[in-house]
């Protein structure tokens, strides 16, 4: 019988609210309710095992999946007395420590052109920190969107100068720059992963560009039974 792959295990917030806890998830293992179907830990533990062995001994992949466990662990802060934690770093916070606990120096930023003042803001922040920043626009050289093929009509605003991303030149700018580790703020979806492709030191996203939300597109997801439910009902018009 061949091993089930089409995973969802989105499915298990189902699990989560009936029983406030999955099967990956239980502070009693002998409570923990059992594995749906699509698990991949159900058919899948070989890779799963398989992977966790990367994280032992002293690669870099095990030095940072090792660190980033403990950033997590640091961000909470238990309230004496309780079993309640508290939240208690932003995501600034933990790309700092994250940053601080790899040992790295040298960060850059590949910002969207749209978020100039946060990435000042946020080189700043770093500098104070004992970094040293780096930050490269995605419309560096001010190529325009027509060397790309595309046509007047594609641009945001027609019949003007409208240069085209550049998120491979990000991308091997900072790699020339020699960065520890790279930072993504703002970038469009697809440059972000062009940029995360091509870039030499290993990435992390800060902001995640969105236009309409205010870069917090998970708020699209909070509101999808009212304002957003139309992405459920109907297929988004790309003018195809």
């Amino acid at each position: 019988m061949p091993k089930q792959t089409n995973f969802s295990c989105g499915n298990c917030s189902k699990v989560w609210q009936k029983h406030g806890m999955t099967n990956c998830w239980s502070s009693d293992q002998k409570k923990q309710p059992p594995r749906p179907g699509n698990c991949p830990a159900k058919d899948h533990m070989d890779v799963i095992e398989e992977c966790f062995e990367l994280y032992k001994g002293s690669s870099e992949d095990a030095k940072m999946a090792q660190v980033a466990a403990k950033v997590e662990g640091l961000c909470y802060q238990p309230v004496p007395g309780s079993d309640v934690i508290n939240a208690r770093w932003t995501r600034v916070e933990d790309t700092i420590a994250f940053a601080r606990l790899m040992g790295y120096k040298k960060v850059g930023i590949a910002s969207c052109i749209g978020l100039l003042n946060e990435t000042n803001r946020l080189s700043v922040i770093l500098k104070a920190q004992g970094f040293t920043p780096l930050s490269v626009c995605c419309k560096t050289g001010s190529i325009d969107k027509l060397e790309l093929g595309l046509e007047e009509i594609d641009k945001v605003r027609p019949e003007t100068f409208e240069p085209s991303c550049n998120p491979i030149a990000q991308a091997k700018l900072l790699n020339r720059a020699e960065t520890d580790m790279n930072i993504i703020v703002g970038l469009c979806v697809g440059h972000d992963i062009l940029f995360s492709k091509y870039s030499d030191a290993p990435v992390t996203t800060l902001v995640v560009k969105d236009r309409v939300t205010g870069h917090n597109p998970v708020s699209v997801l909070y509101g999808q039974n009212f304002y957003y439910k139309r992405l459920q009902a109907q297929l988004l018009n790309t003018g195809e």
